[in-house]
């Protein structure tokens, strides 16, 4: 166990530095997120939309591809990765720990009556270590390609095409042609695409007057027709970029999760009050806000998040129901959502 600790102090160690080299040395392409400090999933989403918002505002329609890279943490080639960490002129010693530490390893299956016996691995990196994600981000990072009029982004495993034209029909051709290329390079690489998490969607504006196109994509030998919504990194999208569908989302979730939290605390028995703020602060506002960093919701749907937190401050007091919420603020000790919503 301790020499376990040891290892994962180590690995996180190495996790730093590899992460100071790869911002000095250009390891990661500028539209890789989570793969070094500072970079998440807002911070994508946040890129993707104000792309889009940009393209379409020169009078041009943007249509992208959500792609999913299958079985990427396993198909990691030490040998590939180390090439690519020694032709970026990274240090010699952190070449030679890296190859250390993905060389050599074996697994075995754990089942009823399995032999238990361990097989050599020769690629892949060990799920649940800290290093994997940057190094799995480093050795995709040459699936990038610079197209005009585009944008190329990924978040670790999720990949996604975005190219603006004239037409919607003249954007499939392209996103067709370019995934060809994309999977020619992942097949160098060893990693391929999840053919049922494939979408394709087609941005539109308010103002646009068009009949929506549903010519579809023509992938793996598949026909994949435009969605009207797509969820991306836990963020719903719609052709309009309206964030309503992802708050109804966010707050049937929240809904679903509330009812499952009253079990434990009916009126007047169960946890004290201070546990059910815990409850509130700690797992229904995170459930409910999530994506409130990079959406910001209409004024109609404030008020359907803000009558959902108002029985939450209720549930949270035990008070009783023609208590003003103004007060239920106050007792609960949480403030009102809009006012939460502003800091995230």
């Amino acid at each position: 166990m301790l020499l376990q600790s040891f290892s994962k102090i180590l690995q996180r160690i190495m996790n730093s530095r590899l992460s100071c080299m790869a911002r000095a040395t250009a390891l990661l392409n500028p539209h890789q997120c989570r793969s070094l400090a500072g970079l998440s999933a807002s911070d994508a989403v946040t890129t993707l939309t104000h792309q889009v918002k940009t393209l379409q505002m020169a009078g041009r329609k943007v249509s992208k591809l959500f792609l999913d890279i299958k079985g990427g943490f396993d198909n990691v080639n030490p040998s590939s990765i180390c090439g690519v960490l020694r032709a970026k002129g990274v240090n010699p010693y952190l070449v030679s720990w890296t190859r250390s530490f993905l060389s050599g390893r074996s697994c075995r299956l754990l089942y009823q009556r399995s032999p238990r016996v361990f097989a050599p691995v020769s690629v892949g990196t060990p799920q649940g270590s800290p290093l994997s994600p940057p190094l799995f981000v480093i050795y995709v990072c040459r699936l990038h390609c610079e197209i005009p009029h585009s944008l190329s982004l990924s978040h670790v495993g999720d990949f996604g095409l975005t190219f603006s034209s004239a037409s919607y029909r003249r954007n499939i051709q392209t996103l067709q042609k370019h995934y060809g290329r994309l999977k020619t390079r992942g097949s160098r690489l060893g990693v391929g695409f999840s053919v049922p998490k494939t979408e394709p969607i087609h941005w539109r504006t308010n103002r646009d007057r068009d009949p929506i196109s549903n010519v579809p994509v023509h992938l793996h030998g598949s026909l994949f027709t435009p969605k009207s919504e797509v969820r991306w990194l836990g963020y719903w999208f719609s052709p309009s970029i309206s964030t309503t569908p992802h708050f109804v989302k966010r707050l049937a979730k929240a809904q679903a999760a509330f009812v499952a939290v009253k079990r434990l605390s009916p009126p007047g028995i169960g946890l004290p009050p201070f546990l059910c703020h815990r409850l509130a602060s700690s797992l229904l506002f995170p459930i409910l806000s999530y994506g409130a960093d990079a959406f910001v919701p209409t004024v109609h749907m404030v008020r359907k998040l803000s009558v959902f937190w108002h029985k939450v401050q209720r549930w949270t007091t035990n008070c009783f129901m023609s208590t003003p919420t103004d007060i239920l603020a106050i007792e609960a000790c949480l403030p009102p959502l809009p006012l939460l919503l502003s800091y995230k």
